[in-house]
């Protein structure tokens, strides 16, 4: 089985390349305990996305301590990826967007895979769970989401973005990418799209960006990315090709199912620098309890 992290973009909120902040006194960054969870529950492979300029700093800080335990790729994400005819212009920065993150794999994946964000803590459960479904599943125009409880996935410090899963009978219908915070016992929710705002129970799931792809998934995203650029209403120095957006296209389409996974797992990350604090000190309480080891990859 096959992790994909996506560690393209830059933290333009924290302020720098998070992925690559230290989270523990050895050195450890996020990505290491995603990756740790991940050979715990199975997984086999990694390919980290990230910008051609990074991959030195890459290799050097996480990809040369797990090359001996895990199968490591590295794809670069670059704005020259796109379909002949499109001229993307020359100082753009910003990444594509996830769909093409996910589409800048497509020579080196032949599996069944999972997707997560390199700047976000999932939690053991989490990978399980995907796991569990993917040593299971064997529909390939049926993928799956990882549903968070939405009061796990929060910070004190501002709101969030998280996409809140709609579902009927355990599949997915829709999911509605907002900006969240807590409000009382409720979550207020603003929709990204600039519709109405709403509220959620705190017990409500939402998408932290964690899928389970099939291969089929890269054909469907081949196909989305051209379609993208038929558009003459895309930003070409701003827009973005969306994972999320591809995936409820295909569900209201009616061409692929979308499992949606429960998960007890609570999220830890740093969306704003102090939540970095509040981090550590939930990673040093999990050392403490046997879940992880002083050190990873000793």
């Amino acid at each position: 089985m096959t992790l994909v992290i996506m560690a393209a973009g830059m933290g333009s909120r924290f302020g720098g390349l998070k992925q690559i902040e230290p989270v523990h006194d050895n050195g450890e960054f996020i990505l290491d305990y995603s990756i740790y969870d991940a050979i715990k529950s199975g997984f086999n492979k990694v390919v980290f996305i990230i910008k051609e300029e990074n991959y030195d700093i890459f290799r050097d800080t996480i990809g040369k301590r797990i090359e001996n335990i895990i199968e490591v790729q590295y794809v670069f994400q670059t704005n020259d990826n796109v379909p002949k005819g499109v001229e993307i212009p020359k100082d753009r920065v910003k990444p594509l967007g996830t769909g093409h993150a996910i589409l800048c794999c497509k020579d080196v994946i032949d599996e069944d895979f999972l997707v997560i964000n390199a700047d976000d803590f999932y939690g053991r459960d989490a990978f399980i769970v995907a796991a569990d479904y993917m040593n299971n599943s064997n529909n390939e125009n049926e993928f799956a989401v990882v549903g968070y409880i939405a009061g796990n996935t929060l910070t004190e410090h501002g709101s969030v973005k998280r996409g809140l899963c709609e579902s009927l009978d355990g599949y997915l219908t829709k999911i509605v990418e907002s900006s969240v915070e807590r409000e009382g016992n409720k979550i207020k929710a603003t929709p990204l799209n600039g519709s109405s705002e709403f509220y959620v129970s705190v017990d409500s799931l939402v998408s932290m960006n964690m899928f389970v792809f099939t291969t089929k998934m890269m054909e469907y995203l081949e196909n989305g990315f051209q379609e993208f650029f038929k558009n003459e209403n895309v930003d070409l120095q701003k827009g973005e090709f969306l994972m999320p957006d591809v995936v409820c296209d295909l569900v209201s389409k009616g061409m692929a199912t979308v499992k949606v996974l429960p998960t007890t797992a609570i999220w830890q990350g740093i969306t704003y620098k102090e939540d970095k604090v509040e981090l550590v000190e939930g990673i040093n309480k999990l050392i403490e309890e046997g879940i992880y080891p002083d050190k990873l990859w000793n």
